[in-house]
């Protein structure tokens, strides 16, 4: 936008910072997206989007109702929070109901992405039957949850193998709607996972998911705080990791990374962008300030732009290699 101010001696020109982006083919007002799990009912997303996120990252659906870890499932530290809610939900055929309604009801105004979590290929193909005649902008494979092991003991996508088998099988039903691979920092090389997913279709890659999983102790009864004992780590403690994450996954593939994990400044945010994210997810942050983190932060953006002669929020993506 062009702004035109009149003076008796000059014409001043004064040009906004464009903070719209297109990720996958879908127009993002913002690059802010609220990532998955951060708040844990479906009609409460509508808190984000009236906050001003660019995207919405609905809570993971699973096969079956799962009724979350034992309380309590969250505890904040000094550098972020561990949290350990075990994707509680209300299973894909009461869920997909609460999804369709939420988009048809907000989907003209933001974005919103399902995720989907599950421990066998054939329920994430299910899930993805179910959610996509609904019309999300994107489906999030959630790959890295720590908090719930497969089959074999481990999450999906702590094996290249099967999470580009995931990739691939789903990619054959969903059709136009773009799938994103949400990945884990727990393994030596997340760089190879992530090349995996792209060469088995993929759209984009979402990360990171959480550290750890970590603990804190309560001193005074002697036993950990969480009820399930260990949590995963975000908050500002992860985002040096998300950051490195971002860095190495830019380097190696050519699909858009929605990069997240600990983003809390306007200064970690130009880090994720100069780093390679598309989006940046903001989460942890919400829990202590609120939604009004996100219109702060868009000035603080657009600011900082203007500061610096970018006009585009593309000419940020991926400055530092």
């Amino acid at each position: 936008m062009v702004v035109w101010y009149s003076s008796p001696v000059s014409v001043i020109t004064f040009i906004m910072a464009k903070l719209d982006t297109t990720v996958c083919g879908v127009q993002f007002q913002n690059p802010f997206v609220l990532p998955s799990g951060i708040i844990t009912e479906t009609t409460e997303h509508k808190r984000a989007v009236e906050g001003g996120f660019g995207g919405v990252i609905l809570k993971s659906l699973t096969f079956e109702r799962r009724e979350g870890n034992p309380l309590p499932r969250m505890w904040k530290f000094d550098a972020g929070l561990i949290n350990s809610v075990g994707l509680r939900n209300a299973g894909i055929e009461e869920g997909s109901q609460e999804v369709g309604e939420f988009i048809k009801t907000y989907g003209t105004q933001t974005p919103i992405i399902v995720s989907l979590f599950a421990t066998k290929i054939k329920e994430f193909l299910y899930l993805v039957e179910k959610i996509v005649p609904l019309a999300p902008v994107a489906i999030e494979l959630n790959l890295s949850c720590p908090n719930v092991d497969d089959e074999f003991g481990k999450p999906l996508g702590m094996d290249k193998g099967a999470a580009g088998q995931i990739v691939e099988e789903v990619k054959k039903i969903s059709g136009s709607v773009p799938v994103w691979a949400k990945l884990s920092p727990n393994v030596p090389n997340i760089v190879e996972i992530a090349k995996a997913c792209e060469a088995s279709g993929a759209d984009g890659i979402t990360a990171i998911n959480t550290a750890g999983p970590g603990m804190i102790i309560d001193i005074k009864k002697r036993k950990p705080i969480i009820g399930a004992k260990m949590g995963g780590v975000s908050g500002p403690a992860l985002f040096p990791i998300a950051l490195r994450c971002v860095y190495e996954i830019y380097e190696a593939v050519k699909i858009p990374i929605i990069g997240m994990g600990g983003v809390s400044t306007v200064t970690d945010v130009v880090q994720m962008l100069m780093a390679g994210s598309a989006l940046v997810g903001v989460g942890t942050i919400t829990y202590t300030k609120g939604m009004k983190v996100i219109p702060e932060l868009k000035q603080q953006l657009s600011d900082y732009m203007d500061q610096n002669s970018i006009t585009d929020i593309k000419e940020l993506i991926g400055v530092a290699h």
